[in-house]
């Protein structure tokens, strides 16, 4: 593994006070996935708005098939699907940076 140069580790010191370097970099990749995070939930909140509906009830629904199979709704499906795919991976790296 490549070390982090002394120039990358004051800035570090300058950001984050606190911690050694582990914990440096864990909270700084924390902060990251939930700003990536928040991107993928106004996604899924746009979609929720759009059709009134949380993902899952979209799917129960088969609201693409109500739709008339039409490009826009199955294409607004894949970006809700993998930012709902999205959200969860994130979350689940977010909980395991935590739990460190």
């Amino acid at each position: 593994m490549e070390a982090i140069t002394e120039k990358t580790t004051k800035i570090l010191g300058l950001l984050i006070p606190e911690g050694n370097l582990d914990y440096k970099v864990r909270k700084i990749l924390k902060e990251d996935l939930k700003r990536k995070l928040t991107e993928f939930q106004l996604i899924d909140s746009r979609f929720q708005k759009k059709y009134g509906m949380s993902f899952d009830e979209f799917e129960k629904r088969n609201i693409i098939k109500e739709k008339n199979f039409s490009f826009e709704v199955e294409s607004d499906y894949h970006e809700w699907d993998a930012a709902i795919d999205a959200i969860k991976a994130l979350e689940d790296k977010i909980k395991d940076l935590s739990n460190e």
